[in-house]
């Protein structure tokens, strides 16, 4: 893979050294890295040495003094430069595993790498947790790590990750305990298998772990029509005890998905703590709905406008609150339209898996000035979807314009525009 630039920022030391993407940085101070952690801590030294092997292919050294701890501005294709450690699990919940062909490349990849949790947040299952690997974290003091446990007791735990190695999951943490590595913990709750006493347990063990479990994140299991194990969904009761075990213990949350099934209020923002686990859906819907409490929409336009929020399921009775609100505004007419999931199943209700053609099939029939969605729907810092499919694509189709905001918990940008 190697250390290839992607980008660099602008006015940077980078830029000034005219470094473009498609270079790669071989080595700093004759020190080849393995990763963004190591260049990171190489690059803090007020005087250091990069040897760079430009796109052309000529080699050059360059001796850099700068600010201590200043940023050099170089952007990476990855955050991992030697080959990323795969996971080597067959989870019988895996998304991965139950997905169908065409979608992004990038969905089908299996990473279980301690590095891109320390830099990114992606959960691990320490089934592949070397001797090596707690070496470097302790010198290195790094952390905070995404676990993903689903349960602690180790014949379970064997059974629903399918590797031999996933037992070893207590013993790795109470290590981190023991070094003062801290961590955030998931549980992915498939019913009839790690919930109720099961559950119980888990958060029992976790909870003598004390402060090294920064948070704790139960949400529920995906099944898509491409699942072949028999799994079982959340449903209204199981939700519901979910939520009663969960309130036993200090710094565990519930997922939103599971306050909509068992039809109770989204809990208050003191419930979600500093709100570690977004990305899981925990307290994403609380957050959206406090967020646009302290806005200032108009009172009136200046001509009528019609616009449609495109959501999921799980997030349709949220936006119906804030659409209520923005019908209040004089030739304001604001409706909401949940996406159903044609290719994933009727059981998958998330935005972030609205494909294009079922996108296109529920707006095929409204009339409206524009289309809202989030960007979750959306690739990061693109406009293609998971089919593969783009925007684009969706515009020609429907004959609508599109008004993409691009931080699904933040209504600003809305606002702005309607004052505008």
């Amino acid at each position: 893979m190697g250390a290839i630039v992607s980008s660099v920022a602008e006015g940077s030391i980078a830029q000034e050294l005219e470094i473009t993407n498609g270079d790669e940085i071989l080595s700093i101070d004759g020190t080849k890295m393995l990763d963004m952690i190591d260049y990171n801590f190489m690059i803090k030294n007020d005087l250091i040495t990069l040897e760079i092997k430009k796109k052309s292919g000529e080699i050059e050294e360059i001796e850099i003094e700068k600010d201590y701890d200043e940023d050099l501005g170089i952007i990476f294709e990855s955050a991992v430069f030697d080959k990323i450690k795969p996971c080597l699990n067959h989870c019988i919940f895996c998304f991965v595993d139950q997905q169908p062909k065409g979608l992004r490349e990038t969905l089908y990849i299996k990473d279980d790498d301690y590095r891109l949790s320390y830099l990114q947040g992606t959960y691990i299952t320490l089934t592949n947790f070397t001797e090596k690997d707690k070496e470097r974290i302790k010198r290195m003091h790094l952390g905070p790590f995404y676990v993903s446990i689903h349960t602690t007791n180790p014949d379970l735990r064997v059974k629903m990750l399918r590797n031999p190695n996933a037992g070893k999951a207590l013993e790795n943490l109470k290590w981190f305990r023991k070094n003062k590595i801290p961590f955030h913990a998931q549980i992915v709750l498939c019913p009839g298998l790690n919930d109720g006493a099961e559950l119980e347990r888990t958060l029992s063990d976790l909870a003598e772990l004390k402060n090294t479990v920064l948070s704790t994140a139960i949400v529920p299991v995906g099944i898509t029509q491409f699942r072949k194990e028999g799994l079982k969904q959340v449903d209204k009761k199981c939700a519901k005890e979910t939520i009663e075990i969960a309130s036993k213990f200090k710094r565990v949350c519930c997922s939103d998905e599971f306050f909509l099934l068992a039809e109770k209020p989204i809990p208050p923002a003191k419930y979600y703590g500093s709100f570690s686990q977004l990305d899981d859906g925990v307290g994403s819907i609380r957050i959206l709905l406090d967020d646009f409490k302290t806005l200032e929409p108009p009172k009136e336009l200046n001509k009528k406008l019609t616009i449609l929020f495109a959501t999921s399921f799980a997030a349709k009775s949220a936006i119906e609150k804030i659409a209520k609100e923005l019908n209040k505004i004089k030739n304001l007419k604001v409706e909401v339209a949940a996406v159903k999931s044609n290719y994933w199943g009727q059981d998958i209700t998330v935005a972030g898996l609205i494909t294009t053609d079922d996108l296109i099939e529920t707006l095929k029939d409204k009339t409206c000035d524009f289309v809202i969605i989030p960007s979750v729907m959306l690739k990061p810092y693109s406009e293609d979807f998971l089919d593969g499919k783009t925007l684009n694509y969706v515009k020609d189709k429907t004959g609508k314009d599109f008004f993409v905001i691009k931080d699904i918990y933040s209504m600003r940008e809305l606002t702005e525009y309607l004052n505008n």
